[in-house]
């Protein structure tokens, strides 16, 4: 690592220690001032987030989407500082889950699990609790540009007995993970770009990777669309739903996960991460909304 990366390691490790010794409600006093300091004084994709909110709830008062936005700021610097204090941070907390025999029942068939989710609610704890639950969970990752934040979020996320494949590495690894009937991780809501497959989101198509179909038509192992939804400062649900597969279509099986994801987000608007570009990339000479 250079020094500047080597910086930003060494600064998120003092950080998860004096976030590690502070209580939950010290830590969230804190989330709360560092979300008022990035809305009110920043401009880093407030004005695309606003632009997506609006796509979202073309119906909502411009009074409406301001509050949602400002909860999401708060939403997800809570979830930051929260992540930063892993381990410290899992303790007194209370997860329950809903659908938990959907993931059995698809473990027990043996041909491992596409699990699928989305940068929305309390995301890390969700990893969190599947890496403890599953024997072998391995999600596919982006590498970061900045070689000190790579490592830090890594070490973080596999504390529960997650592992990692990064993209660009080869496909018979990520079909290993099933072979030996594991979890196979992706996060599947973020612009692809031309190489991604058009499909239906909040009434507008959206570029969405392909790759969880893919990997269904490939290996015939089942579909897993999963959230973790933050309650209070000590609460989380997680809910886990099949992704329907039984039409053989990269086209319906990214809608259907994608729909459900859209379900997910319609309840809790401010906990999706509306700081994404998720609309960047238009179908060539076609409309942007599909009937």
């Amino acid at each position: 690592m250079n020094i500047p990366h080597t910086i930003t390691y060494n600064t998120l490790k003092l950080l998860k220690k004096y976030f590690s010794i502070i209580s939950i409600d010290k830590r969230y006093k804190i989330a709360m001032k560092l979300a008022g300091l990035l809305y009110h004084f920043t401009n880093i994709r407030k004005k695309q987030a606003r632009e997506n909110i609006k796509i979202a709830f073309p119906s909502w008062s411009n009074q409406k989407v301001e509050i949602t936005l400002k909860k999401n700021y708060q939403f997800f610097c809570y979830n930051l500082v929260q992540f930063v204090a892993f381990p410290k941070s899992w303790e007194k907390i209370k997860i329950t889950v809903t659908g938990k025999e959907i993931l059995n029942e698809f473990l027990d068939l043996g041909k491992g699990v596409i699990f699928i989710s989305g940068h929305f609610g309390a995301w890390e704890i969700l990893g969190k609790w599947v890496g403890e639950y599953v024997d072998l969970f391995t999600g596919v990752a982006q590498i970061q540009k900045n070689k000190g934040a790579h490592k830090f979020f890594i070490e973080q996320r596999e504390l529960p007995g997650t592992n990692h494949i990064f993209k660009k590495e080869p496909l018979e690894k990520m079909y290993d993970i099933l072979i030996k009937n594991g979890l196979l991780g992706l996060v599947s809501d973020q612009d692809a770009k031309q190489k991604g497959i058009f499909v239906k989101f909040f009434n507008k198509l959206a570029s969405t990777p392909k790759g969880a179909a893919m990997f269904h038509l490939n290996s015939n192992a089942p579909v897993l669309f999963g959230v973790c939804i933050r309650k209070n400062l000590r609460s989380y649900n997680i809910e886990f739903s099949s992704v329907d597969t039984s039409r053989k279509s990269l086209e319906h099986i990214t809608q259907s996960y994608t729909s459900l994801l859209e379900n997910s987000i319609r309840k809790y608007p401010e906990q999706y991460f509306w700081f994404h570009r998720r609309w960047k990339t238009r179908p060539k000479g076609g409309s942007t909304t599909k009937s």
